[in-house]
């Protein structure tokens, strides 16, 4: 047997499961094992991205864990980070300039 976890986080709310697996098992077995779906039930094992530490996994279910690995579920974007940096960054530019106009 070996130890890993399975993650999902929201904004404002995040689950870790630590749980003893088979050698052998995959990321898409440890999520399931891990019942986290009753917690979360928007998520969809057969379609949701994951990964491991941080590592995006191609085929959860051939993606074999080692010993101490943790799973993470990940949300879908709901915007791209290049264009919400652009986003802030205009907010920014803007806050500036209005500022200097007001001088």
């Amino acid at each position: 047997m070996i130890n890993v976890e399975v993650a999902y986080a929201l904004p404002d709310e995040q689950k870790i499961v630590a749980l003893k697996v088979e050698e052998g098992c995959t990321a898409y077995d440890a999520v399931i094992r891990s019942k986290i779906v009753e917690t979360f039930p928007e998520i969809d094992p057969d379609s949701i991205p994951m990964g491991i530490f941080g590592k995006s996994i191609r085929n959860p279910k051939e993606e074999v864990l080692k010993e101490g690995q943790r799973v993470e579920i990940y949300r879908p974007l709901l915007i791209d980070p290049k264009q919400a940096r652009a986003n802030r960054a205009a907010k920014l530019k803007a806050e500036k300039q209005q500022g200097d106009d007001q001088k």
